[in-house]
C-alpha cells in the first residue's frame, strides 16, 4: 500500500517551489490547494495552522495628541481670525532677524565670530540643531559672512544694514519724548510706582524703547529715579504723579464715540428689572453700570477684592490701556506675565480675556500667544495709527525678504515654522 502511494506521487507532475513562490497570484487559498499534494500523506499536519502564525498585523498607530506648543489657542475655525494669525507667524518666521539685529547691535563693531555664533542658537533666534549659516543665507541684504584676517569666518552686518541702524537710531531720537511717557504711564499703572528696570528692558521692543533706554532715563529726574535694592536690583521708580496722564485711552474714546466703548466689553449683568419694577430702558442704564469698565486702569487696584466684579474691570482696562501703549497695539502672554505683580494680575488673564472677544482677539498657539487690540486694525488687518518704529520695522521686513536692492526676492521655500 505504501509502495502504491509513493508511485502515484512519483507519477504526479508537481511544480516547482520556485514557480509557486513567483506566481503573481499567490495568496492564502491557492497556496494552500497548491501545496497539498506535497502533504497529501499526512492528515495532522495543518497548512492553514501554519500560515496563520506567520501572518502579521499592523498595529493601528495611536493619533499623537496635538502639543501645546502647535495646538492653536482658538480651537474653532470658525472663531479664528487669518490675518491676526499670520501677524503671529510673521513674528516666527522673522525671528532670527530680530534677535540677531538686537544682539549683533551690542557686538564690537556689530560682528560675531561664525563658530561663537552657531552656539548662541537662543540669543540669535536660530532652530536649535541647525546650521547659523542657513538663517543668515535668509537675508543677504542684511547679514553677511567673510574671513577676517585672522583667517576666522565672522558674522556681521552689510554697509546696506548698517545705514538702515543708523536711521532707525535717528528715529529713537526723535521719539525719546514719545518713549518718556508711555515709561511714566506704565510707572503710573503699577501697584507701587515702580518697575524693575530688567522688566522694561526685557519689553523694550514691545514699546519702541531704544536699547540705552537706563541710561536716557538719567537725563529726566523730574519724572524718574532709579533705586538699587539690597540684593543688587535696579528699581526706577515715578517721581511725580501727573493727574494729565491718569487718563486712559479708553475714556479718550468713550468722549469720541460713547456707543462704540458701550459695546466693547461684557460683564455679568446683574437682574434688577424685577427687583426694582424697572422698565426696559432703566434696566439697560443700570445695566451700564457693570457692562462698562469704569475702574480706572491709574486707581490703585492692589485694593480691590481679588475676585470682585470692579477688581475684573480695573484688570481688563488696566490690559487695553497697557496694549494702546505698545507700538503694535498687541503683546504676547510672555510680556503680560512679565508685569504680573505690578499690575496684580491673576493666572486666569487667558480665561479673563477670551471673554472679551468684542475688543481682545487671541492669535497663536497655547504655548505662546498673543493678545491684539481689535478695534486698533482694520478689517483687513491693517494697524490704523502706524508709529514711525513701526514703519521702519515693515520697511526692515520686506528688505530681509530680499537678494539685492533691485526688489528681487531671495527663494525660500522654508515655512514660518522653520
Amino acid at each position: 500500500m505504501a509502495s502504491r502511494l509513493l508511485s502515484t506521487i512519483s507519477k504526479t507532475k508537481l511544480p516547482t517551489f520556485k514557480t509557486l513562490i513567483s506566481s503573481k497570484t499567490l495568496n492564502h487559498h491557492n497556496l494552500t490547494t497548491l501545496l497539498k499534494p506535497y502533504f497529501c500523506f499526512t492528515h495532522s499536519f495543518s497548512t492553514s495552522s501554519f500560515l496563520n502564525t506567520k501572518t502579521t498585523h499592523k498595529k493601528k498607530r495611536k493619533k499623537k495628541k496635538e502639543s501645546s506648543r502647535t495646538k492653536l489657542i482658538q480651537h474653532h475655525e470658525s472663531n479664528r481670525i487669518q490675518h491676526f494669525e499670520l501677524i503671529v507667524q510673521r513674528d516666527a518666521f522673522f525671528r532670527f532677524l530680530i534677535r540677531s539685529k538686537e544682539f549683533l547691535s551690542k557686538q564690537p563693531q556689530h560682528i560675531l565670530r561664525l563658530d561663537d555664533a552657531g552656539k548662541l542658537y537662543r540669543e540669535l533666534g536660530f532652530p536649535r540643531g541647525r546650521k547659523v549659516a542657513r538663517s543668515i543665507e535668509r537675508h543677504p541684504l542684511i547679514f553677511q559672512v567673510y574671513r577676517h584676517s585672522d583667517a576666522k569666518l565672522w558674522f556681521g552686518f552689510t554697509e546696506f544694514m548698517d545705514n538702515l541702524i543708523e536711521e532707525e537710531r535717528e528715529i529713537m531720537n526723535l521719539m525719546e519724548k514719545d518713549r518718556v511717557l508711555k515709561v511714566r504711564k506704565l510707572l503710573m499703572m503699577s501697584a507701587k510706582k515702580r518697575i524693575p528696570l530688567s522688566k522694561i528692558y526685557h519689553c523694550r521692543l514691545l514699546f519702541g524703547f531704544p536699547e540705552d533706554f537706563r541710561d536716557r532715563i538719567c537725563k529726566y529726574p523730574d519724572y524718574f529715579r532709579v533705586v538699587v535694592e539690597d540684593d543688587g536690583k535696579r528699581i526706577l521708580e515715578l517721581v511725580n504723579w501727573d493727574p494729565l496722564l491718569a487718563v486712559s485711552a479708553l475714556e479718550r474714546d468713550f468722549i469720541v464715540d460713547e456707543d462704540r466703548v458701550k459695546k466693547a466689553f461684557k460683564f455679568p449683568i446683574i437682574n434688577h428689572g424685577k427687583d426694582l419694577n424697572l422698565d426696559e430702558d432703566d434696566e439697560r442704564k443700570m445695566n451700564l453700570l457693570n457692562t462698562l469698565p469704569l475702574v480706572s486702569p491709574y486707581s490703585d487696584g492692589s485694593e480691590l477684592k481679588l475676585w470682585s466684579l470692579d477688581a475684573e474691570k480695573y484688570r481688563v482696562g488696566l490690559l487695553h490701556e497697557f496694549l494702546s501703549l505698545t507700538l503694535e497695539k498687541r503683546a504676547s502672554i510672555h510680556h503680560i506675565v512679565e508685569f504680573k505683580e505690578e499690575f496684580s494680575l491673576t493666572k486666569h488673564t487667558y480665561q479673563m480675556l477670551s471673554k472679551q472677544p468684542r475688543t481682545f482677539y487671541l492669535a497663536g498657539t497655547e504655548m505662546n500667544w498673543a493678545v491684539f487690540l481689535k478695534d486698533a486694525y482694520t478689517s483687513d488687518g491693517v494697524l490704523m495709527d502706524k508709529d514711525p518704529q513701526v514703519v521702519f520695522n515693515e520697511k526692515l521686513y520686506l528688505y530681509a525678504q530680499m537678494k539685492d536692492t533691485e526688489g528681487n526676492p531671495v527663494i525660500d521655500n522654508s515655512s514660518f515654522e522653520d
